[in-house]
């Protein structure tokens, strides 16, 4: 038996997807990269929610920021998914969570 304790401290993936607005955020960027506003929109969320969650789910490695090429030749901040499944660990020694990137 170990003499340490295990390590439950916050895991960040989890804990940004244990909000709602988060994991619909998370869905609509799988799909594929959206604005703060199409977020928004979706999320049916203040834009404000929607920047704290985007933070949040970027800082836990699930969202990433890029650029997005309209039509007409301009450009948009948009946010997209840097994951499609975790693998979740729960032993003696604490939780750990390992995302598996889509390509």
């Amino acid at each position: 038996m170990s003499s340490h304790p295990p390590d439950t401290t916050t895991v960040p993936a989890l804990d940004a997807l244990g909000d709602e607005c988060a994991r619909l955020i998370l869905v609509a960027a799988s799909e594929r990269p959206r604005t703060a506003k199409e977020l928004t929109a979706r999320t049916d969320s203040s834009s404000a929610t929607v920047y704290r969650r985007i933070n949040g789910l970027i800082e836990s490695g699930l969202l990433a920021e890029c650029v997005r090429f309209e039509e007409n030749g301009s450009h948009v901040t948009a946010y997209e998914a840097t994951v499609d499944r975790l693998n979740v660990e729960i032993d003696a020694t604490g939780i750990r969570v390992d995302p598996y990137g889509s390509g």
